[in-house]
């Protein structure tokens, strides 16, 4: 991600802590609101503009980047042991990935079959594993970046390709939200970098709103699943057919 892409980043979600809508930052700014959802949908700052973003958030410019810094240090993958402990208990990776979804605590224990002093358990083991800082009354700070890496062919990428690509594969995508599509080519390698730029730029921008969204009620959010996946293949069937 680059600096701009950071900053913006940054930028909404304390607007979005603050409930400052773009409507509401356009009448502070003396802006239209088409002008600056333009603004920060091309990421184009200019200096005098964004400290006035800071003085309406209440920050000063330095506060800013501080916090843009801050952003950057978050977790972005564990170590094996870690990722082995995690998959151990099936529970635990529950519990991680409500907190990196922005659930609180009472969410957790009414929608799932754990209890109050189950509950503390696992965010005291998230805690020790530094995917979490525990606070008091069972609040928390989350610690993994929402772009979060598996380690290849690890603990947790074997547990998602065993448990949960293929059984999100193997049911009709029909439901409502639902949406499949598989395309093949013969790419040149310049195509081939295009197209994964395209897919890394997608990657974070699904983990950006996922951010964003966990400051909404849990009502107004849905479970999704999304997979990106893309490599060198032909079809078997095709396969067979090609000359020795």
């Amino acid at each position: 991600m680059s600096q701009l892409e950071d900053v913006c980043a940054t930028l909404k979600a304390l607007l979005k802590q603050q409930h400052i809508t773009y409507k509401m930052l356009a009448e502070q700014l003396a802006m239209s609101e088409a002008n600056v959802k333009r603004m920060f949908s091309l990421k184009q700052f200019a200096l005098a503009r964004l400290e006035a973003i800071c003085t309406v958030l209440n920050i000063s410019l330095s506060d800013l980047f501080v916090l843009v810094e801050q952003q950057k240090k978050k977790l972005s993958q564990l170590t094996p042991a870690q990722e082995l402990e995690l998959v151990s208990d099936v529970k635990l990776i529950l519990v991680a990935a409500c907190v990196r979804d922005g659930w609180l605590f009472d969410d957790i224990i009414t929608h799932y079959t754990i209890d109050k002093f189950e509950c503390i358990q696992l965010l005291a083991k998230l805690d020790r594993l530094k995917m979490i800082q525990l606070l008091p009354n069972n609040q928390y700070k989350v610690l993994i970046a929402q772009d979060f890496q598996w380690i290849p062919h690890g603990p947790l990428e074997q547990f998602m390709t065993k448990d949960g690509i293929a059984t999100f594969l193997s049911k009709p995508f029909t439901e409502e939200n639902s949406f499949r599509f598989y395309i093949r080519g013969t790419y040149s390698q310049t195509s081939i970098d295009i197209i994964k730029r395209k897919l890394n730029q997608l990657k974070k921008e699904v983990a950006q709103l996922n951010q964003e969204d966990a400051a909404l009620p849990l009502e107004n959010r849905q479970h999704i699943g999304l997979l990106l996946a893309m490599r060198p293949w032909e079809l078997p069937h095709f396969q067979k057919l090609r000359k020795n």
